[in-house]
């Protein structure tokens, strides 16, 4: 597999490229609709949550101390929610090239992984500036953040990849995925605090990968502390494990997948 990845890699390049353009295309704003929704999102519960939750957040001094941390937490979840969502539908998307064209088919998640990157480092960028422009500076400690992206990414790409495969077969898994994403966002720490909730909700939350994840972003991005190495090594266990169950998925699924489409 990891050979015809290589031979196909000009391939997989030009994919990405594409990507990239028919985004742009006919689009005054180009790139900037990449940040453009999530930022609108952000605004709009920093608008709404800010003058609760900022009483909430010690350890971060600042004014705009709960934009901060949606920001942060953000940038863990549009990762895995735009993998997800995408390599979801690539297979089905991208049926008539299947048919058409002969290619390594592994090569379509292959590339929304790498865009997906792309579009995160890009909202990084941005977020950046808006940090700068709050007056809040990280510590030396984002310099983890690529290890973060390299485990979600992982994780993310080995369950898209078996919901792609599935969702083949079983068209109600892309009904059923968007309403659990739902679910997993508000058991997530991303716009609250999980010290607001109840000790016993605490316990609950703590079971979702994700609530570590996105714990880990706020500690390297937030608060200039390092990540759980313990939990980021069992993300990372976690993530090839998926990644394995994923990828054994989809080698035997693949010869049925075109004659599905």
């Amino acid at each position: 597999m990891l050979n015809a990845i290589w031979n196909y890699r000009y391939f997989i390049v030009t994919s990405v490229q594409a990507d990239f353009r028919n985004r742009v295309a006919r689009s005054r704003l180009g790139l900037l609709w990449l940040v453009i929704a999530p930022l609108a999102q952000i605004v709009t519960y920093a608008f709404v949550l800010s003058s609760v939750m900022s009483q909430r957040l010690p350890g971060i001094d600042n004014t705009f101390a709960y934009a901060i941390y949606l920001m942060a937490g953000f940038q863990g979840w549009l990762l895995f929610v735009e993998i997800i969502s995408r390599s979801m539908n690539v297979f089905i998307e991208s049926g008539n090239v299947l048919k058409k064209i002969a290619f390594p088919r592994i090569a379509l998640p292959l590339v929304v992984v790498i865009t997906s990157v792309i579009n995160n480092l890009i909202f990084f960028v941005v977020l950046l500036a808006v940090f700068t422009l709050a007056g809040f500076q990280m510590g030396w400690n984002v310099l983890w953040l690529p290890v973060l992206i390299a485990v979600n990414a992982a994780f993310a790409a080995g369950l898209g990849v078996t919901l792609g495969v599935l969702n083949v077969f079983i068209r109600d898994v892309g009904q059923i995925v968007p309403i659990v994403i739902q679910f997993l966002f508000w058991m997530t720490p991303i716009v609250y605090v999980k010290d607001i909730l109840p000790p016993a909700f605490q316990s609950i939350i703590k079971a979702n990968p994700l609530f570590w994840m996105v714990e880990n972003y706020h500690r390297v991005m937030v608060y200039n502390t390092m990540p759980d190495l313990k939990v980021l090594g069992v993300l990372g266990f976690l993530a090839l494990v998926f990644l394995a169950l994923g990828f054994t998925l989809f080698r035997k699924a693949s010869p049925e997948m075109v004659d599905v489409l």
